[in-house]
């Protein structure tokens, strides 16, 4: 019997199950947090809302999929 985490820590424990490296899963954990705490430094545009972007709209929707998808 395994553990079963609350809701919003299913993404979290998935990425963790899915990586048989117990190391290789905290870094893909750690780096996919890392890259949604990062993305919004990466727009070079001052005048333009960042939600407007493709980029921003692109990487909204995957981790958007990916989280249902793992949850």
């Amino acid at each position: 019997v395994h553990i079963q985490p609350e809701w919003y820590f299913l993404f979290a424990y998935a990425i963790l199950r899915c990586i048989p490296n117990k190391l290789g899963g905290v870094i893909a954990l750690v780096s996919s947090i890392l890259i949604l705490y990062f993305l919004p430094f990466s727009s070079s545009a001052k005048n333009i809302p960042s939600s407007f972007t493709p980029l921003y709209q692109v990487t909204y929707w995957v981790l958007v999929a990916v989280f249902v998808i793992l949850t």
